[in-house]
């Protein structure tokens, strides 16, 4: 089964730096070598069911840890 899951974590803070809680998040998808696109409204990610639950459990989990107050996540099967 593949999965594509969107996330995107707050607090916002406008132009400029990424906020660290977004950083980390997504710097938890690049060393599990998933595809991923990094974007300033949010961040998508796909892949194996497996690898993209586990990667994502440890990216909110990094998210929360580095000040995200909230995490919005959509997940959606991709193959038929």
């Amino acid at each position: 089964m593949r999965l594509t899951a969107e996330f995107t974590s707050e607090p916002f803070e406008g132009e400029g730096d990424v906020p660290r809680h977004a950083d980390r998040a997504v710097g938890v998808l690049r060393a599990a070598g998933l595809d991923h696109d990094f974007g300033p409204l949010g961040t998508s990610v796909e892949g194996d069911r497996d690898s993209v639950l586990d990667a994502l459990r440890d990216a909110l989990d990094a998210a929360f840890s580095s000040g995200a107050t909230r995490v919005t996540v959509q997940i959606e099967r991709t193959d038929d």
